[in-house]
């Protein structure tokens, strides 16, 4: 792909006159021009040149009074499925190139060629050569916030093999694409390595940003290639802030090396302009994280202190808004100091993340069918919006590539049994008693609304007395009917700020079981209990010397946060259904309905 084709020429164009013109940019190239009436051809060294020679003279440079053209030079049987588009802008959501492409036909491959221009360049591989010719007819030329697009062919080497031929990945419409991509395709190399699906996010004052960029991209090209990270740098979101937010995406370790590189950068630029204020390392984390980073009583986050030797405080609750589910987490120190913090912190967020893609994925498992998606436990609101134009890809994270599965899931199907034929539970989850008037709402509107929401029939029980502390809400449905009253009921009380900046919402529930099932929830030696406590972080409690009410059943009590909560129930309910089906089992094998002894 380093031959070149050099088109829009005068008649009069010598060999001497484009040799110049190359030296004169300073493109090498090898061997002699080729020219022809009104057109030419050379080869360079390799890719990088060839690029260089595209980007820096064709549709930019005048010879002899005719701007030039410069594209690939690719024979007509290799003009096949394969395209490069240029002069994308910098800062466009993958979403918006996704789409545009997709118009055309289906896209197989699409990867960024890294090149030093500010302006972004792909590669992208139709399933069809018409396909391809469509897209170069109306791309080619094409105007996409003010950028005009380049498309030229590049060489196809599969264009000559029968289909039959090609690599079974290949046909397989986005197989070769891998995860889905958010963010913009700013030039930048892809990680090697594994990428994290969690992003570093921090923000920094509006006055480095272009210190930070550096002329013509040169910086911000220089940390991506050394740290072998993606930054993106929000520059347009919320004009005239004081800060601007920067998102980056790499492996754990390139995520740190890129921050300090960042810090650093900020402090000379303080030291060149003068500045005396303290730049303060500020790290933005869903809130949905935080409570396990601050931890019991603050201890995670005074051992990251005490550990890194920096101060830290974490924004208030009352900041967040349906906008901006974030918080800002503030380290103060060396720029050392401050490093090893973030290493600390963004450790436990990745934890925190990882645990509840578990228990999100499992919970899927464990009621089949269960649209995730559509629970909306979480806020639905990005904090970088996009364009209007742009379909917000991702609710709470903003332009994050998969780290948006975690809250926002596409339904998942699973085969067996459906939702509608699971049988209806009840269970009882206790609120603060100062809460019932934010769970009921102004004349019962918010419970009638949370009923109808989740399909769910929703009652708060009387006091048990004029000083009880907590008020029972007793919550009757099918399994997904259950996730989405409670999820909702613990949201509602974190948003009304009935727990602490600092606590994470855990609330008791309990489950009735039959008292002949009651041994199987305990297990040997109170096996199977501790398993249930080691597998979903919840504290599972059968109390002893309960006595059966008057359906012959006890109390089993569930304390946790919300998906630690959800996953014990769901285990729970899963050992009944097996005692009964044993139960059903042995009343088939016998003949005749067993009694109980009474």
């Amino acid at each position: 792909m380093n031959k070149l084709y050099i088109g829009n020429l005068t008649e009069n164009v010598t060999t001497v006159d484009l040799e110049s013109l190359f030296k004169e940019w300073k493109i090498p190239f090898t061997g002699q021009f080729l020219v022809k009436t009104g057109y030419a051809f050379v080869d360079c060294p390799d890719d990088n040149c060839a690029m260089k020679a595209i980007d820096t003279l064709s549709g930019k440079v005048e010879l002899h009074g005719k701007s030039i053209e410069v594209e690939h030079s690719v024979p007509k049987r290799q003009r096949s499925r394969k395209l490069q588009i240029r002069n994308i802008p910098p800062h466009l959501q993958w979403e918006v190139l996704d789409s545009l492409l997709a118009q055309y036909g289906s896209v197989e491959n699409c990867e960024q060629v890294n090149t030093e221009t500010e302006t972004a360049v792909v590669n992208v591989t139709y399933s069809t050569k018409e396909h391809a010719r469509q897209a170069i007819e109306k791309l080619n030329g094409y105007m996409l916030e003010n950028f005009s697009l380049k498309v030229t062919y590049i060489p196809d080497e599969m264009a000559g093999q029968s289909s039959q031929q090609l690599p079974s990945q290949a046909r397989r419409g986005f197989g070769q694409r891998g995860p889905p991509r958010q963010g913009s395709p700013n030039g930048t190399v892809r990680p090697k390595q594994q990428q994290s699906d969690v992003p570093l996010r921090i923000m920094v004052p509006t006055q480095f940003v272009g210190a930070i960029i550096g002329k013509e991209g040169a910086t911000i090209r220089n940390i991506t290639k050394q740290t072998q990270s993606k930054i993106d740098i929000h520059r347009k979101d919320n004009a005239g802030a004081a800060e601007k937010p920067i998102s980056i995406h790499s492996t754990p370790e390139g995520c740190s090396a890129a921050c300090k590189m960042i810090m650093e950068i900020m402090q000379k630029e303080a030291q060149d302009t003068k500045f005396t204020e303290e730049i303060p390392l500020k790290i933005l984390a869903h809130n949905n994280f935080v409570g396990r980073l601050i931890g019991k009583e603050g201890r995670n986050l005074k051992k990251i202190e005490q550990d890194t030797d920096t101060k830290i405080t974490i924004s208030p609750l009352q900041d967040l808004t349906l906008c901006n589910p974030e918080r800002t987490i503030t380290i103060k120190s060396s720029i050392e100091a401050c490093s090893k913090a973030e290493e600390e912190i963004m450790k436990k967020i990745r934890e925190s993340y990882d645990n509840d893609m578990a228990a999100m994925n499992l919970q899927a498992h464990l009621i089949p069918g269960l649209n995730l998606k559509a629970l909306g436990l979480f806020p639905q609101s990005s904090p970088v919006l996009p364009p209007p134009s742009v379909p917000p890809a991702y609710t709470p994270f903003g332009s994050y590539p998969n780290f948006c599965d975690v809250y926002e899931v596409s339904s998942i199907a699973s085969g067996g049994q459906q939702l509608a034929q699971s049988e209806s539970e009840t269970v009882h989850v206790f609120i603060p008693a100062l809460a019932v008037g934010a769970i009921i709402g102004k004349k019962g509107q918010h419970i009638k609304q949370l009923s109808r929401y989740a399909s769910a029939s929703i009652k708060i029980a009387p006091a048990e007395g004029p000083d009880a502390k907590q008020r029972m809400v007793i919550i009757s449905g099918q399994p997904e009917a259950q996730f989405k009253a409670q999820g909702r009921i613990y949201n509602k009380l974190k948003e009304e700020n009935f727990f602490g900046p600092k606590e994470e919402v855990k609330l008791e529930t309990h489950i009735k079981v039959p008292s002949h099932a009651a041994g199987r929830v305990i297990g040997k030696g109170g096996k199977t209990v501790n398993e249930l406590q080691n597998l979903t972080s919840a504290e599972v409690v059968v109390p002893r010397d309960q006595t059966p009410d008057e359906n012959d059943q006890v109390i089993v009590k569930i304390t946790g946060h919300f998906f630690a909560s959800q996953l014990a129930q769901r285990k729970i309910q899963d050992i009944l259904i097996q005692v009964k089906r044993q139960q059903q089992q042995k009343t088939v094998q016998s003949g005749q309905p067993q009694s109980r002894r009474k």
